[in-house]
């Protein structure tokens, strides 16, 4: 009985982190669906500026942790720094040509579904029935939202937005899912710290893109000049979002935390309509009560 208390307890926390995750990084991804030029090059520049902040804090980690640094800490952070690249650029390209609330519920929602399905398979995580029926109860609230007809005054070019939009986004849950169950394994098997497995991280995806975005200076600093404040605020909070996340990944099974995270679909969807000016709000509404019925049952889990 005991034993089963401090899980809810520590399941409770891991929950607090996540849902303080999924505010902020909704916050973030409304940013970056301002940018309609220059994705790959905006991501390099907010990667960069990410990793420039987390150095002082990364040696201050590396200076007090316990353990001393491993050659393996540098292999985790590359592979990841390679999948993040990839679910930056992909994002960034699926935001550059479809909706926010079509992009951003399915990339959110394939990537927990794979992700759980692939913790039971290959971890061998075992949660418990509330939290299964919870984790497909958010998958299947971001379905309600990302899906449905087109309005009818639609025309082809936004039929076939609205397909690339959907083609993106699940690509996007792929690259989510792979880096979810990596940075699971890294910050628990491999026993990295999170702030310095995402700091060098950070360092590694600037620098993998570095050529490519200073091929064209000229488009670097029109983005900085034109979207400075875009930059700054994915810069920023990204890697706060994604650091609670990891911290939230160290107390509770990815099965449970991956799904957790899509609060921040609500958040996207609601912004999506209310800032953006999106259609099909009622769905959207819809969709939200499911993905927090279900969030609640992982919390009771």
């Amino acid at each position: 009985m005991r034993g089963k208390r401090e899980r809810s307890t520590v399941n409770a926390t891991a929950l607090s982190l996540v849902l303080a995750a999924a505010v902020i990084h909704a916050g973030w991804n409304l940013a970056a669906k301002r940018i309609r030029r220059g994705g790959a090059r905006f991501v390099w520049a907010y990667y960069s500026l990410s990793a420039v902040m987390l150095i002082p804090v990364m040696v201050i980690s590396l200076a007090v942790e316990p353990q001393r640094p491993q050659w393996t800490w540098l292999l985790a952070s590359a592979v990841t720094a390679v999948l993040h690249v990839t679910y930056g650029v992909v994002l960034q390209r699926g935001y550059a040509v479809g909706d926010l609330s079509v992009v951003y519920p399915l990339a959110r929602g394939t990537g927990p579904l794979i992700s759980v399905l692939a913790a039971v398979v290959l971890l061998g995580e075992r949660p418990g029935p509330l939290g299964l029926v919870g984790a497909f109860l958010v998958v299947g609230g971001v379905l309600v939202i990302g899906t449905g007809r087109a309005p009818a005054h639609a025309d082809a070019a936004d039929h076939a937005a609205r397909r690339k939009g959907v083609a993106y986004g699940l690509l996007t849950g792929l690259t989510i899912a792979a880096y979810t169950l990596w940075d699971a394994h890294s910050v628990t098997g491999l026993g990295v710290p999170p702030i310095v497995y995402f700091g060098s991280g950070a360092i590694v995806q600037s620098l993998l893109m570095a050529p490519y975005a200073l091929k064209d200076r000229e488009e670097v600093s029109w983005l900085w000049r034109e979207h400075k404040r875009e930059i700054v605020l994915v810069g920023v909070l990204s890697p706060v979002a994604y650091l609670l996340v990891l911290y939230a990944l160290q107390l509770a099974p990815v099965s449970l935390v991956a799904p957790a995270r899509e609060l921040s679909i609500v958040l996207g969807g609601l912004a999506a309509w209310l800032v953006l000016g999106e259609a099909n709000a009622v769905r959207r509404l819809l969709g939200s009560v499911v993905v927090l019925a279900g969030i609640t049952a992982i919390a009771m889990a």
